[in-house]
């Protein structure tokens, strides 16, 4: 099994000891930053960025209360799927996908098992995904129509931060797990240093990257972003107070740095080899989301 410190870096990154590592990260760095050009493109790719971010402002109101959906698989989402793989069995499991957007996750979760489920809230998206895959319905993480411990896998992927009651989200996903079941959690940091759904200013929605927004007290912060939450370690944490289980797993981890591959694929790994490697560090909680797993109790007496 792949150690998730080493998940997405590139080869000549993994193995060895951490002194040989950052030797060879160090190593890397340098040559990337010798590059003729470097500064020049680091420039204007960051500026065309910040314009984005400060002025693009969105009027799909869907959108932004909901989130926006992956219509494309990429490096990032296979990242968090392997990551998965390696604390969850997933081949010939029952699993569910909350939140499951247009089903990027069920098609893909489908590799390892033929009885994947998938709900979200909005009926446009799932009779989107309905064309193409079975076992689509539109209900709220609320309110799952489904039969206690139906499942073996319950997913919640960047939906938490979405839902009106996270923690009766928290419990529906408990209730319909079997004994001995798992269920995965992606959400935002609050020590992340960008709030990447946007935030409100001045009346309008401004779309993009913010910078330092989740550093603010609660209140103003609250105010900025009313339509998404950002989760510190011990506010996720207190989702599952009282339910009978234990946590797995819990860390957090970096971007996939996507739409800057699409751009500058060499500036997408350094950022990957820069910052997958403080994954093995206390500065993971600097990372962009938390990823939890949590275990159902074996049976009523476990």
């Amino acid at each position: 099994m792949q150690d998730a410190c080493c998940l997405g870096l590139p080869e000549g990154f993994r193995g060895g000891s951490g002194g040989e590592f950052l030797g060879r990260l160090g190593s890397f760095g340098l040559g990337v930053l010798n590059r003729p050009g470097f500064a020049l493109r680091a420039y204007f790719w960051y500026h065309s960025l910040r314009r984005v971010g400060e002025y693009a402002v969105s009027t799909d109101e869907k959108a932004i209360t909901l989130g926006r959906p992956s219509y494309v698989w990429r490096f990032g989402q296979q990242r968090r799927l392997d990551l998965i793989r390696e604390h969850v069995e997933l081949e010939g499991a029952r699993i569910l996908d909350v939140g499951c957007g247009v089903g990027m996750y069920v098609r893909h979760l489908g590799i390892y098992s033929d009885q994947v489920y998938g709900v979200d809230v909005d009926p446009e998206k799932v009779e989107e995904a309905s064309k193409t895959l079975p076992n689509i319905e539109v209900a709220a993480a609320e309110s799952l129509p489904f039969d206690d411990g139906f499942f073996d896998v319950v997913l919640l992927h960047e939906v938490l931060e979405h839902v009106d009651d996270d923690l009766r989200s928290v419990a529906e996903a408990w209730r319909v797990l079997a004994p001995g079941g798992r269920i995965v959690v992606f959400v935002p940091n609050r020590l992340y240093a960008f709030e990447t759904h946007g935030v409100y200013w001045r009346g309008r929605y401004r779309e993009g990257n913010v910078p330092l927004v989740n550093y603010l007290p609660d209140a103003l912060r609250r105010r900025m972003c009313p339509h998404v939450r950002a989760y510190t370690i011990r506010g996720i944490r207190r989702l599952f107070d009282g339910l009978p289980g234990r946590m797995m797993v819990h860390t957090c981890m970096y971007p996939g740095y996507d739409k800057i591959a699409a751009r500058s694929r060499w500036l997408a790994v350094t950022l990957r080899a820069a910052t997958y490697v403080l994954e093995c560090t206390p500065l993971r909680f600097l990372g962009l989301s938390h990823f939890l797993v949590f275990q159902k109790v074996q049976s009523e007496s476990g």
